[in-house]
């Protein structure tokens, strides 16, 4: 029996939920909520979908009762406020590290062996709170940011390609913020030929820059954070670790050396399985994408130094 505990039924944990159960990941998803009534509710109506979407899986909501989601395989946190218009991921890091910090702590009491996936913003830095409060090895704590990101730069090279989503390749590692993150237009590809090579150098720049602010993009437009996306990177990388699927994925762990880097949890790709993190994957990048990763990093630290600010660390 699998079973998956998502912390938080707002927009992004609900959807998370949905997909988890609506693909059949786990036998069990959980989804615990501060607020009285909203987990219960969501969960009880994507229930009624069951039979006419012909899942299994079993959803239950509840309200702060961690005992509930005792035995979870993988925890899920996406407590915390939403990014309003004109905020920066920066700027939520007062108010939710201490929600997930919280969180986090509850839920392993009843789950120590559980495997924590990361979506509250600011996601780096929040993993990286997550790392360093909990004790628990690195291959064990996972920020789901890069699976969002690489999504949506699959997303913006489909639209200028006029192809198939599923059909080409891209990645982006780094930082997860407007400013930070590395979409790696020289290894995207399509069917196996270097987007390089269909697109001009300005189209694929305007690619690039429409991936960087996707999130923002989304947020003018939505009024709050995007929420179907994001809920699909986190149960995409539960998917992977609950099915030991060995996907390679880009997400912000632990670094110790790789990519010239220590004491940060960034973006970078990793192997995804029944372990967690199986495998960190270092790239032979340029000297132009070395640069552009240790500015995201030292981006990345300036948030972090936030933590000890707030007192949470």
């Amino acid at each position: 029996m699998s079973k998956v505990t998502v912390v938080g039924a707002g927009n992004v944990g609900a959807t998370c939920a949905n997909v988890l159960a609506f693909n059949e990941v786990a036998d069990e998803v959980i989804m615990l909520d501060v607020k009285e009534g909203v987990s219960e509710g969501k969960a009880m109506d994507m229930m009624q979908t069951a039979q006419l979407l012909g899942f299994d899986t079993t959803l239950v909501g509840c309200a702060n009762e961690y005992a509930q989601t005792a035995g979870s395989d993988v925890i899920v946190i996406t407590s915390g406020i939403p990014r309003k218009p004109g905020m920066t991921r920066e700027e939520l890091i007062g108010v939710n590290a201490s929600i997930v910090k919280s969180v986090a702590e509850n839920a392993l009491k009843y789950s120590p062996d559980a495997i924590v996936v990361v979506i509250s913003n600011p996601m780096d830095t929040m993993t990286y709170l997550a790392l360093k409060s909990l004790g628990l090895p690195k291959n064990r704590i996972i920020g789901m940011g890069g699976a969002l990101d690489s999504s949506r730069f699959k997303y913006y090279l489909s639209q200028a390609l006029g192809c198939n989503a599923n059909e080409v390749e891209g990645m982006v590692i780094g930082g997860h913020g407007d400013t930070t993150m590395i979409p790696l237009a020289r290894l995207a590809a399509y069917k196996g030929t270097p987007v390089s090579e269909l697109l001009s150098a300005e189209k694929l720049e305007e690619v690039v820059q429409a991936t960087m602010v996707g999130g923002a993009t989304l947020t003018k437009l939505l009024g709050t954070s995007a929420w179907y996306a994001p809920g699909a990177a986190g149960a995409y990388v539960v998917e992977s670790i609950i099915h030991n699927q060995k996907k390679q994925v880009p997400c912000s762990v632990y670094l110790e050396g790789e990519y010239g880097e220590s004491d940060i949890c960034i973006g970078v790709p990793v192997i995804l399985g029944k372990n967690g993190i199986e495998k960190i994957v270092e790239l032979k990048l340029t000297d132009d994408e070395k640069a552009k990763f240790a500015a995201s990093a030292q981006a990345v630290r300036q948030t972090n130094e936030a933590l000890k600010e707030v007192g949470v660390l």
